[in-house]
């Protein structure tokens, strides 16, 4: 028998980057908001320059209960679904933003109307055979102010290129416009960033610094960033990654209307007959609890969204909470994440500094570029960025020159070379699918006996993966022109699953037929539910979804405090 707890006005699932997020302004505004955390507090000595512990034996994303729910993949119904490798993904107060790259992207204008421009310019058979895309219900002027917002209280580093109309040089030229200049400017370049910089410029193209939720200076009592590496899958010992277990949550506990429930691992969210949600079923060291609430706010990650609300099943819901239009788990998609490596005849000097810090080029990304022949819409941002470790080094590729992986003229490769390549990271549009989708594997369970998500990818889809290959071109083109002498561009094309970067599954929009949210984040079926995250997006542009899904979160925040009556009562 759960144990009941004292009613609050909105219980909040999931404390990472978008419930961090939200729990602010709620917190402000005087609501009494428990979290739901599966992980716990993290301590800056638990982070440490060590490239085994970080990125080989990964033990900030080990632990918890992320490792136990591993979703299964399959590429269609044909085949038996298996469980994919490590979760990239974490539990903590601050979830993944922990330990992220904490690159901030904005999505483009073009990103929130995408069918519709694409038609307009194009023509309807350009739209990707197989695709469910329709345009956000909303447009990107009508969040600009929340991403505003999130650049300031959380804190984001970089150089504007378009503010209010006005655009400039060193910055994007190619974003949306903004309001105002970045908090902080941007993270510091080094001898290679500016050959990479001059070699784009002399393409003709348009290079700036990219945007990172990473303090480039002192800020709010916590340290600049010291470019001493071991950022990328690591938490930051001096705090100068901004994740929102060191910005917003501490804001909102000093508050006194947040209370944190850690090691909290939910089973259910619990409705009434008449379908409104009343609260939250979750086990604590090996006790039940029942958390009443007015609202609830699920922001889970994408793959325990959709899990959470299809184990929710009840009498107003049959086949899973907000689901009696079959739309949780639909319009599932993930990045496609990719990148190449040029071996240069000079040490490029990339041990140290951050994945966020480097250069970047948006020429080919979203619809800057006229795409008629080309067989695919969307495209590719390319960044070429720092920070690289002796045990990667070592797994280089060998540009033709060996074969074997081991021996003596293996290590004489290495040492020769390991210093002298340079990496590179690929952010391609990707677009939902009729045959991708998540559900549960009825065979598949976690340590409670619950099933896993499953993923059904429905197999390489021809529009990104011509994207891609498009992008390598430009790529390689840009390497050769700063002076490679050598460029790997060999990758697999597979479809993504168990990503950092996954979306849909709960997506937004006005129609309750092909969506699970509207257009504020709340179900169209129950009224009083929100769901937050990447899960609600309908496309993810040539970027990464971290900005998007916490400015929508602050923004589903505000919508609640503005509708509070209409919404919980």
């Amino acid at each position: 028998m759960a144990t009941s707890l004292k009613p609050v006005d909105v219980a909040v699932i999931g404390l990472g980057a978008a419930g961090g997020v939200a729990v602010l302004p709620l917190a402000r505004a005087g609501l009494k908001v428990a979290a739901l955390e599966a992980g716990t507090w993290m301590s800056p000595r638990d982070f440490k320059a060590d490239e085994i512990h970080n990125n080989v034996r990964r033990w900030v994303t080990s632990v918890f209960k992320t490792q136990r729910e591993i979703p299964t993949v399959r590429a269609d119904t044909s085949e038996q679904a298996r469980q994919a490798g490590p979760h990239p993904m974490m539990n903590a107060v601050g979830g993944t933003s922990v330990h992220y790259w904490a690159q901030s992207w904005r999505l483009k204008p073009w990103d929130f109307k995408t069918r519709s421009e694409t038609i307009r310019r194009y023509g309807p058979n350009a739209i990707p055979k197989g695709s469910t895309l329709e345009d956000w219900p909303i447009t990107y002027d009508e969040l600009e102010p929340y991403y505003d917002t999130i650049e300031w209280e959380v804190g984001v580093s970089g150089k504007a290129g378009n503010i209010q109309g006005k655009l400039d040089p060193r910055g994007n030229i190619f974003e949306g416009p903004r309001r105002r200049e970045y908090p902080m400017p941007p993270l510091r370049s080094t001898e290679f960033i500016d050959r990479m910089s001059g070699a784009a410029k002399g393409l003709g193209w348009h290079p700036f610094h990219p945007p990172a939720a990473i303090n480039t200076q002192p800020r709010n009592n916590r340290s600049g960033c010291m470019y001493h590496g071991y950022c990328a899958t690591g938490g930051c010992h001096v705090s100068a990654k901004n994740s929102t277990a060191v910005t917003t949550i501490p804001e909102a506990v000093k508050t006194k209307n947040l209370t944190i429930f850690d090691l909290a691992h939910v089973r259910r969210i619990v409705t009434d007959a008449k379908g409104r949600v009343t609260g939250v079923n979750y086990v604590r060291n090996r006790e039940e609890f029942f958390q009443p609430a007015k609202v609830v706010l699920l922001a889970g990650y994408t793959y325990e969204n959709s899990r959470l609300l299809q184990l929710s099943k009840s009498s107003a819901y049959p086949n899973g909470l907000s689901n009696n239009h079959g739309q949780v788990g639909k319009h599932f998609f993930a990045h496609y994440q990719e990148g190449i490596t040029a071996l240069f005849p000079f040490d490029v000097n990339i041990w140290y500094g951050l994945p966020a810090q480097g250069i970047t080029v948006d020429d080919f990304a979203d619809d800057v570029y006229d795409h008629t022949g080309l067989g695919f819409i969307g495209g590719t941002s390319l960044h070429v960025r720092t920070e690289r470790h002796a045990i990667e080094a070592a797994a280089m590729g060998s540009y033709g020159a060996r074969t074997a992986s081991w021996g003596s003229a293996w290590k004489r490769h290495i040492h020769e070379n390991a210093a002298r390549v340079a990496v590179t990271y690929h952010q391609t549009s990707t677009f939902p699918y009729e045959s991708c989708y998540l559900d549960l594997d009825p065979e598949v369970k976690d340590p409670l006996g619950d099933s896993v998500c499953r993923i059904t990818t429905g197999g390489p889809k021809e529009n990104e993966s011509s994207a891609v290959r498009y992008a390598h071109t430009k790529m390689e083109q840009w390497f050769r022109e700063a002076g490679a002498v050598a460029v790997d561009s060999s990758v697999d094309l597979g479809v993504p699953a168990v990503s950092t970067h996954a979306y849909g599954g709960t997506r937004m929009g006005d129609n309750p037929e092909t969506n699970v949210v509207d257009r504020w984040g709340f179900s169209h079926e129950a009224p009083n539910l929100g769901v937050l995250g990447a899960s609600v997006m309908g496309t993810s542009g040539a970027r990464n979804p971290t900005l998007t899904a916490q400015a929508l979160a602050w923004r589903t925040a505000d919508h609640l405090i503005k509708n509070w009556k209409s919404i919980a009562e």
